[in-house]
């Protein structure tokens, strides 16, 4: 499975808005394979998700993010999980682990994520 995150240093960007890099990374058999940054531009919604097709990516990982921003992702064939919050490296680590995002990495105030990014 392949994982998009978007980062601000080595954290989750707390706003999708401000965010102008892609953690990308294959998850395979527990392991962390192939890590790259690719840089992007927030306002192009539609540039995104073509992105993120392109590089087959299943699921994108990021913080704070508006519901028209998420629609058009999800519309495109893209898994949401929104809210996160803590190092990226932390979280994909977590992925690979446990193939969830704990509550540890959610937000204050947000609900915990209770699918697999498998299903």
């Amino acid at each position: 499975m392949k994982i998009a995150i978007t980062t601000w240093g080595n954290r989750v960007s707390p706003v999708f808005d401000a965010a102008k890099t892609l953690l990308i990374a294959d998850i395979e058999n527990q392991s962390i394979h192939n890590k790259k940054y690719e840089s992007f531009q927030p306002n192009d919604i539609l540039g995104l998700a073509t992105l993120l097709n392109r590089e087959k990516v299943s699921a994108l990982v990021c913080g704070a993010i508006s519901e028209t921003y998420a629609t058009r992702l999800v519309e495109n064939r893209i898994r949401m999980f929104a809210f996160v919050t803590g190092n990226a490296m932390d979280i994909l680590d977590c992925l690979a682990a446990h193939n969830i995002i704990k509550p540890i990495f959610m937000m204050p105030g947000c609900t915990p994520i209770a699918e697999t990014l498998l299903a």
